[in-house]
């Protein structure tokens, strides 16, 4: 295989190993009586409702139907528009799409749903829930006097201040109803959670803002937070006075305490993805090297770290030797200031990278494992030590348009998107690149 075909071939591998139906797969059971999730048994003494949100929330939707079938009394599924062609066929389950990173009135409609069943379960009864990526944006349900206006207000801003994920999502808990596990102090029996991580270093209170988890910030760190990053005074005035009254102890806060009938799993994860893609590249005859699964910064910035590698690779044979796959993963973010041109954080890497790399050869392919990089149908790019000379050839001032955070157009002109379209799966981004034998 050729270095580009290589790349292709380990993302490919990380993609099935963080396939949520699957996930779901090796960790549920059902034998006799009892649910077996992770090896714990927990008796069915009544009903199964089920509740699942993100963007993969389909395909683990239908992996409990093939599992419990009619054993399942009635369910909420929600996703991200488009995203809902693998959702199992069932009448007692609602389908719903809604929006994101963005939430919209479907989000509003899928909390209210979501909420509304979580408190029809009994003592008795069984409510599995299904987390993935981008359920903290879909799974919506703002505290009391706050729109949702004000909630995608809030949620823009925190989105383009640079903030990483566990951050947005601690102010979010404590702007949410169903947040921050306020949806488990809403269950009256049993709940299992079943989660897919997308979130560095898999903490459960920060994935999808964790509604079924204990929470360890509180309203400081919210208020905290929005001040670092310049939001506060750009805030609606319904979110500012629910913060200040949070501050002052007159709003609830979110779960402190573990409670005896909530149980959480995960099921997937980055780390999980790396490694499978590690164990592919040394299969296929390579040294291969998993740097980190907790990266994290200014997408544009942490490419440069790793495209130092890569050269010092291609170079010195240092710290593998040739043929060698370096793999990483985490989330990395871009920060917008003023008018942002059309792109994401992963084709903002790979524009980045492709200055490190000019010359070498070697291939260096960032990825959004959920298929969707940004506002965009791209889930990164693929670029090789030719790609800045080609970029150059046809116009692009790859200084400016990174100024601009418009790396889409210019990718997209030297063919190095990458387009795949909904992996039905969201385990963070990842960076895979692939330096082979001879000389530089």
């Amino acid at each position: 295989m050729t270095p580009k075909e290589t790349a292709l071939a380990l993302m490919d591998a990380a993609l099935k190993a963080a396939d949520p139906y699957l996930a779901v797969k090796r960790n549920l059971g059902i034998e006799g009586n009892h649910l077996v999730v992770s090896g714990e048994r927990f008796p069915v003494r009544g009903k199964i409702y089920l509740l699942a949100f993100g963007k993969a929330a389909c395909s683990m939707a239908r992996a409990v139907v093939d599992l419990l079938g009619e054993r399942v009394e009635e369910g909420v599924i929600l996703t991200k528009y488009g995203y809902a062609e693998n959702c199992p066929k069932m009448g007692r389950l609602k389908v719903i799409e809604a929006g994101h990173p963005v939430p919209d009135e479907n989000s509003l409609l899928a909390g209210k749903l979501g909420l509304e069943l979580a408190e029809k379960v009994g003592e008795n009864d069984i409510l599995i829930v299904l987390i993935s990526g981008g359920g903290s944006a879909l799974f919506l349900l703002p505290e009391r006097g706050i729109t949702l206006e004000d909630k995608i207000r809030t949620n823009e801003l925190l989105l383009k201040s640079g903030a990483k994920i566990y951050e947005i999502n601690t102010v979010r808990k404590h702007i949410s109803a169903v947040k921050g596990g306020k949806l488990a102090k809403r269950v009256r029996g049993t709940v299992v959670s079943l989660i897919l991580s997308d979130v560095v270093g898999d903490p459960l209170e920060a994935i999808a803002s964790g509604p079924t988890v204990k929470d360890p910030t509180t309203f400081e760190d919210a208020f905290r937070i929005l001040k670092l990053y310049g939001v506060w005074e750009k805030l609606p005035e319904s979110v500012k006075r629910h913060i200040e009254l949070g501050l002052e102890g007159k709003a609830e806060e979110t779960l402190k305490e573990d409670l005896p009938n909530v149980h959480n799993f995960i099921v997937g994860s980055n780390t999980l993805a790396c490694e499978s893609a590690l164990a592919k590249a040394e299969e296929l005859g390579y040294n291969a090297l998993l740097l980190t699964t907790t990266l994290e910064g200014e997408a544009r910035e942490i490419a440069l770290a790793i495209g130092s590698i890569v050269q010092e690779i291609a170079k010195y044979d240092r710290p593998v030797p040739k043929p060698a796959v370096l793999i990483a993963g985490g989330e990395w973010t871009v920060t917008i200031e003023g008018k942002a041109g059309l792109g994401g954080p992963n084709q903002e890497f790979a524009l980045s990278v492709a200055r490190k790399i000019d010359g070498l050869n070697a291939v260096v392919l960032a990825v959004d494992t959920d298929g969707t990089d940004g506002p965009t149908d791209a889930a990164g790019g693929i670029v090789d030590g030719k790609t800045l000379e080609l970029l150059r050839e046809s116009g692009v001032d790859v200084e400016e348009v990174l100024r601009r955070h418009d790396a889409y157009g210019a990718l997209e002109r030297v063919g190095a998107l990458l387009k795949m379209g909904p992996t039905g799966t969201n385990v963070n981004s990842m960076v895979i690149a692939v330096i082979p034998k001879g000389r530089q």
